[in-house]
């Protein structure tokens, strides 16, 4: 990760195939990695601290060694003295007696405190930065957590609540493809449990859901229940004149939601175009849909060349993925606030594409997985207004989800769903 910006989702498991770690050793493995990576900013400030020196000019092979090592001693139960003895024998492998004499020397004075002293220690004052010490003390850098409490508004209170779900391992959301099984078939036969929010979603404690028959055998795939809500909600909302089953996805890779939409659009006899302009993408897009009435077409949205006249699109626009941060330990490290500005762009520039797309009495839905204001209701309003339509109460097209904000827009959130941070805004062109 360090070295070529890999994603920890996508090496770890293939390391961990390769040399043949399973187990218990594969889920601590799992666990350094992933917490690690989403610790990093806290861990670092500790390192730095320790070692009287910035973590930029700490040897890249011993940095790692000691992040690795910081994170045993102050988010888990590993013992000191193994924790330190590792973390010794690794610097002794890799850069000989100098490294171990250093790490220990570090690993040491990391110990002396616990994470809450180290907390004190470092963190902005609480009374007068309290979203910078809540930053700090749950591993967020401060734009992040001050992107989610003006987002939460007057519920600003929330944030710790906020946080402390962002920085938890998320529990593993199947769903279940209608049409193929429902979701209390799929819960008995996987032993998961069935959710009140999406009808499609089942819940898992653990495990490994590719091993799982239904998912191999293309009944059910794994989806974020945030996301099964999102594409529920855009064949949920109310036309003016019939449905005439064309149905867009305009932001198709990597094809989870088109295969949700596809199953749906089976049903009744309907089909489903999604659009992806990354060929490698496509191509997760046409494993996702194999079987179903989804036909992909690698185009740029924005200028697609499909004919107009759908019934139903919807925009799960490019985003700075703020509310799946828990899915992705490492990507709150690697955005920065100049990353929103381009997206915000982007996303307006599809939300025309989509604006031309649909028919007069048609349904267009936005959706990001990030609740940041310029990306959500900015995007959603400005819309509306440039293109005119419509902003319908979105909170009407997803029942059984409460408290999702005052409307017309409506947004999960991870502390209140147990879903990613999803937006959600649906617009109807006037006849």
């Amino acid at each position: 990760m360090r070295e070529r910006d890999a994603y920890a989702n996508l090496a770890l498991p293939k390391l961990l195939r390769e040399r043949r770690i399973s187990g218990r050793d594969a889920a601590f493995a799992t666990e350094l990695t992933y917490g690690s990576a989403r610790a990093l900013g806290f861990l670092d400030a500790v390192i730095a601290d320790a070692a009287g020196r910035p973590v930029a000019d700490i040897d890249g092979p011993l940095l790692d060694i000691l992040r690795l090592g910081t994170y045993q001693l102050l988010r888990t139960r590993t013992p000191t003295h193994a924790a330190v003895a590792t973390s010794v024998d690794m610097a002794r492998t890799e850069r000989g007696k100098g490294g171990a004499g250093f790490v220990n020397a570090v690993l040491r004075k990391v110990s002396r405190s616990s994470a809450d002293e180290w907390i004190d220690a470092l963190a902005p004052d609480a009374a007068k930065d309290p979203v910078g010490h809540l930053a700090f003390r749950y591993a967020h850098p401060r734009w992040i957590a001050q992107a989610f409490a003006d987002a939460l508004g007057s519920r600003a209170d929330e944030l710790e609540a906020l946080l402390t779900a962002d920085d938890t391992r998320p529990a593993v959301h199947l769903v279940a493809l209608p049409g193929r099984i429902t979701a209390e078939e799929l819960a008995l036969v996987v032993g998961g449990t069935e959710s009140e929010q999406s009808p499609y979603a089942v819940h898992l404690d653990g495990g490994d859901p590719g091993s799982l028959e239904p998912v191999r055998d293309g009944l059910a795939r794994v989806q974020d229940e945030g996301s099964q809500i999102v594409a529920r909600a855009l064949t949920l909302a109310p036309l003016e004149g019939e449905d005439g089953g064309r149905w867009l996805d305009l932001c198709a890779g990597p094809g989870g939601k088109s295969a949700l939409l596809g199953a749906l659009a089976d049903i009744d006899g309907f089909r489903v175009d999604a659009v992806e302009p990354a060929e490698h993408r496509a191509e997760l897009v046409r494993k996702a849909v194999s079987d179903l009435p989804v036909d992909v077409h690698v185009v740029d949205g924005r200028d697609s060349g499909l004919e107009p006249g759908y019934d139903r699109i919807l925009v799960d626009a490019p985003c700075t993925g703020l509310g799946a941060l828990r899915r992705r330990p490492e990507a709150r490290w690697r955005r920065e606030p100049s990353d929103v500005g381009p997206l915000v762009t982007l996303q307006r520039e599809l939300l025309a594409a989509a604006a031309e797309l649909v028919r007069p009495g048609g349904v267009v839905l936005y959706s990001t997985c990030s609740p940041h204001l310029s990306e959500t209701v900015s995007v959603a309003s400005d819309a509306a207004r440039r293109h005119g339509l419509v902003e319908l109460d979105t909170r009407e097209l997803i029942p059984g989800v409460g408290e999702t904000g005052d409307g017309p827009s409506a947004q999960l959130w991870p502390h209140r769903h147990g879903t990613d941070g999803m937006f959600l805004a649906a617009l109807r062109k006037p006849l």
